[in-house]
């Protein structure tokens, strides 16, 4: 298991501190306020702690305030209901004495019934696209500084874009952007351990899908972006440790506020969760 990954396995476990309370800690990386991709998944760690037997299925959260990566995030967890088919908790993250993050999450389990779901999107798989190494070698020393800076950092999570000429100024005008995704070392076999990674994953590239028909990326200094609020629902089983794909587009981006969906597919094409967020997109005023 690379190093990365056993970090961000230390990340999602919680140190319980009551019933119903929990301690997160932040990677002490030098950001200066903390990943909300690593929020989410610390506060559906929180709920889960709190629900036996019966697995998400949704979460719908909002970003409340910016997250000080200095000092630890309390995670308060509020059994709001436990019915025969649904189990509702609300979390609550905490930082100086403040709400910072609120999410509610829903819990079911699978049911018969009919079945269907959306059709995975044609595109090459991860072999036929260039590896970390290739980008390393190959492409990077063409991307701009932030973009390296970003790719050269040691990361829990392997990202390949398939559109990743958008980070050499290529503009995509239909706005869609697909990205695989997998931890860079293998996982537990916990299902709920990875529901809680991909939460966390689910918020890397999508408020960034929003600059894709304009050839631009959040990685510009120009541009100050914050997540607004997330939603993620999960619809079948699936490995955060074997390949998925990121299936993204932006509908919408107006009055500094973009809007992002994706569908995330097993490499078989199995649907297996979607998401949608809105963020601040903001250019930066003199």
């Amino acid at each position: 298991m690379s190093s990365a990954v056993q970090d961000l396995l230390n990340i999602l476990d919680l140190e319980t501190l009551e019933v119903n309370l929990f301690r997160g800690r932040s990677p002490q990386v030098g950001w200066q306020r903390v990943f909300g991709g690593q929020v989410i998944g610390q506060a559906l760690v929180a709920a889960v702690r709190t629900v036996e037997v019966r697995p998400p299925h949704s979460m719908h959260a909002y970003f409340l305030l910016p997250g000080d990566p200095k000092v630890p995030i309390i995670y308060d967890v509020d059994r709001i209901r436990d019915g025969k088919s649904f189990t509702t908790r609300r979390v609550t993250a905490r930082q100086h004495g403040h709400p910072i993050f609120s999410m509610q999450v829903s819990f079911h389990a699978d049911e018969p019934g009919l079945d269907h779901q959306a059709k995975m999107p044609d595109v090459p798989p991860p072999e036929k696209l260039p590896s970390e190494s290739e980008v390393r070698k190959n492409i990077l020393p063409l991307m701009p500084d932030p973009v390296r800076r970003y790719y050269e950092r040691e990361r829990p999570i392997e990202l390949r874009p398939v559109e990743f000429e958008r980070y050499l100024g290529r503009k995509y005008p239909d706005g869609k952007f697909h990205m695989w995704i997998r931890t860079t070392g293998k996982l537990p076999d916990d299902p709920a351990l990875h529901q809680c990674v991909l939460a966390y994953a689910s918020d890397m590239t999508l408020l960034d899908t929003a600059l894709a028909s304009h050839g631009r990326t959040l990685f510009e200094p120009e541009f100050m972006a914050a997540s607004l609020d997330h939603a993620l629902w999960l619809h079948r089983p699936f490995r955060a440790d074997d390949w998925l794909l990121y299936a993204q587009d932006s509908p919408n981006l107006h009055g500094s506020r973009g809007f992002s969906r994706g569908l995330i597919f097993t490499r078989n094409g199995t649907l297996v969760a979607s998401v949608a967020q809105e963020g601040l997109v903001r250019l930066r005023r003199d």
